[in-house]
């Protein structure tokens, strides 16, 4: 672990990965053009020359579209808009509300059931999940007369487990959807393949509430027996909670009033829009009337967002959290400012992803390592059991997932096309790797944090304390996650609306 440690903090910030990437990209493209370097696409007549960034033509084209090469990205206005969404419902104390009633209610006996549940859940936070839920876990397990540390790691794993997977959608869902359909348009085939928000939908569903039963046993039967009594209280090394409103399992009259009539809001919202997705002749169907494809799939993040707000606003007023009518905007305004350094990686992803798709190096790159797995024998499940293996090392060094899937999207998307697997199943098993090991780097900054909380009740802990106790969960999960995509794979399941195991 401390070799991984070193490692990783060596690697330079995506910023600057991506940049060095981009300007290694531009010369090879510039020496593959000229040694007048092509490809054919599979089942394609034309062929494809590649072109040079660092000529006159690739250097035109840069300064002409490098401004809609950031400002058309597809995951940039996805994920802006849908962190207002979740901001209002954040900023306004629904989300937190709605994991206290969950976790507070549960009997002891299910309780580390019910709070795997609700941390697979938890993405749709954001990091605010690892800030809010672990804590909560922990009192929720001391009330309940359990060790709190079991209900901190037991969480924490889970959250970290859960951020791919869930019922609920959240910005790195879009995150996702916007790259792989970036990328995916690199091949002709790719343009009609479905690469929407809820292209994972059902998969992700069913592994969370897989992931939730595994978490909740090993919590309770491997990792909370072998617990050495706690001798803290809780409190941090002052005596003082360490926070400047601790948190409380508690939930007041009127944030119960609150999330009751949100959920009723939301309801009816659903039931308004279902109706008219349904109704005979609705122009929100598909051509022909279908239901998928649609307006519906193809809007649904401004669906969401206006499912996230309502929500939010409704349990603002009535927990009165929302005082003013402009609360609502300064709430968008805030969680966009915390998205800001998230755009300025955009940047440079954008225009690496734009020259990789127009240069052709992309498209030769996938032909090359297609017929690579196939000449080998590595095609079909076991292909992707080994893409999975892979990028589950990787990303023990580059902890970020937004930034991982940006670099491995361009090429193993077109890829696993190429050898007849849809980009949502490319997607899907990508989730698996961004999942299993996020727990257990070290550049988890997170990692330190639970660190820290978990000190309260165990003051001599230390970092490989934690660790190996979240390395149980590391192999069960990965093991499910991969189970349950091999279900989808061999009964050919769609993996969400309208996304298929295989090419369309």
């Amino acid at each position: 672990m401390g070799a991984l440690e070193r490692l990783g903090n060596r690697l330079p910030h995506p910023f600057y990965l991506f940049g060095v990437l981009f300007v290694v990209l531009a010369v090879t493209s510039t020496v593959l053009a000229w040694t007048d370097a092509g490809v054919t696409v599979p089942g394609s007549d034309q062929r494809l020359a590649i072109n040079g960034l660092l000529t006159g033509e690739g250097i035109s084209w840069l300064l002409e579209n490098a401004l809609t090469n950031f400002t058309g990205f597809p995951p940039l206005g996805t994920v802006l808009l849908m962190m207002m969404a979740v901001g209002v419902a954040e900023r306004t104390g629904l989300l937190e509300t709605a994991v206290k009633a969950t976790i507070a209610r549960a009997p002891a006996r299910l309780l580390p059931y019910v709070v795997a549940f609700v941390a697979c859940q938890g993405h749709v936070m954001s990091d605010i999940a690892i800030l809010v839920i672990p804590p909560l876990a922990a009192l929720a397990f001391r009330a309940a007369g359990r060790n709190p540390v079991a209900g901190l790691v037991g969480a924490f794993a889970c959250v970290c487990a859960g951020y791919s997977a869930g019922f609920t959608v959240g910005a790195l869902d879009a995150l996702y959807a916007g790259i792989t359909e970036k990328v995916a348009a690199a091949l002709p085939m790719g343009q009609e393949a479905p690469t929407h928000l809820l292209v994972n939908y059902f998969f992700t569903a069913s592994a969370s509430v897989v992931l939730a039963l595994i978490g909740g046993f090993l919590t309770a039967r491997v990792l909370e027996p072998r617990l050495p009594a706690p001798t803290g209280d809780g409190s941090s090394g002052d005596g003082s909670s360490g926070d400047a409103e601790p948190l409380t399992a508690e939930i007041s009259k009127e944030q119960r009033r609150g999330l009751l009539l949100s959920a009723a809001a939301v309801g009816v919202y659903t039931a308004v829009v279902l109706v008219a997705w349904l109704l005979p002749g609705s122009p929100l169907r598909g051509e022909g009337g279908a239901l998928i494809p649609s307006p519906v799939l193809s809007g649904i993040v401004p669906l969401l967002f206006g499912a996230f707000v309502i929500a939010g606003v409704v349990y603002g007023v009535a927990a009165r959290t929302v005082t003013h009518k402009n609360d609502v905007p300064k709430m968008m305004g805030e969680s966009i400012t915390s998205m800001s350094g998230y755009i300025v990686l955009i940047l440079v992803i954008a225009q690496f992803i734009a020259v990789f798709n127009w240069s052709n190096v992309g498209t030769l790159l996938a032909v090359k390592c297609a017929a690579l797995l196939e000449s080998a024998g590595l095609t079909g499940f076991l292909a992707l059991v080994l893409f999975v293996l892979v990028v589950t090392v990787l990303n023990m060094l580059i902890s970020s997932g937004s930034a991982l899937w940006s670099l491995m999207a361009p090429v193993f998307v077109p890829t696993f096309m190429l050898i007849g697997m849809s980009p949502a199943l490319t997607l899907a098993a990508f989730r698996i790797a961004d999942s299993a090991t996020q727990m257990i780097t070290p550049l988890n900054p997170y990692l330190f944090l639970s660190l820290a909380l978990m000190r309260r009740y165990e003051p001599g802990a230390q970092l490989g304390t934690l660790m190996s106790r979240l390395a149980i969960y590391v192999v069960p999960f990965l093991v499910a996650w991969l189970a349950v995509l091999g279900i989808f794979y061999v009964f050919d399941l769609p993996l969400g609306p309208g996304a298929g195991i295989e090419m369309p």
